[in-house]
C-alpha cells in the first residue's frame, strides 16, 4: 500500500460512506449462508452514527473508499458497526487503524466501553477482535444475523 490512505469523519448517508457501506452489504450476503438484508438489521440507514451521538469513519485511497466503520452510541457504553475493509488492502492493519480511532471518538465523547457483534462466517473478524483484546458477552442484541458478542473496556 505505497499511496497514501486518509480515514475522515463522514456522514453515513454520503456517496462514498454509501459506497463502503454497499461492499460491505454485498461482501456480507456472499459469505453470510443464508444472505445479508440490511433492511433486517438495527438502524439500516446509519443515521444513529453521526456526532455528538456517534460517529462515522471513511478511509480512502485517492477518490476510492476501501473502508469504513461506524459508532453507534448508547449513553455510557457505544456499539461499533459497519467495520469493512476492501479485501485488496486487508493485512495491513487498516482495520486496527479504524477501530482505535473508533476507540478515541467513544472516549472524547464519554463511553467507558464498547460492545460489538459479528457473525461466525467473519473468522478473520473474530480473531482481530480477540486479538486486540476484545472478551466475548452475552447477546446485548436482537440483530438476526449476530452469533457472537463482544465487549472492550475503554
Amino acid at each position: 500500500m505505497t499511496d497514501e490512505i486518509t480515514i475522515d469523519e463522514a456522514d453515513p448517508r454520503c456517496a462514498s460512506a454509501r459506497t463502503g457501506l454497499a461492499a460491505y452489504y454485498a461482501e456480507l450476503a456472499r459469505r453470510f449462508p443464508g444472505g445479508f438484508d440490511v433492511t433486517l438489521s438495527r438502524d439500516p440507514d446509519a443515521a444513529d452514527m453521526l456526532r455528538p451521538k456517534g460517529t462515522f469513519l471513511i478511509a480512502r485511497r485517492g477518490p476510492d473508499t476501501i473502508a469504513c466503520a461506524g459508532l453507534k452510541g448508547h449513553g455510557s457504553w457505544g456499539e461499533v458497526k459497519r467495520l469493512w475493509v476492501d479485501p485488496s488492502v486487508r493485512g495491513h492493519g487498516l482495520a486496527t487503524r479504524l477501530m482505535s480511532r473508533i476507540e478515541t471518538a467513544a472516549r472524547d465523547m464519554g463511553m467507558t466501553a464498547l460492545r460489538l457483534d459479528t457473525n461466525s462466517a467473519l473468522p478473520e473478524a473474530v480473531a482481530m477482535y480477540r486479538k486486540a483484546g476484545w472478551t466475548e458477552i452475552p447477546r446485548f442484541n436482537d440483530d438476526p444475523y449476530a452469533q457472537l458478542f463482544f465487549e472492550k473496556r475503554l
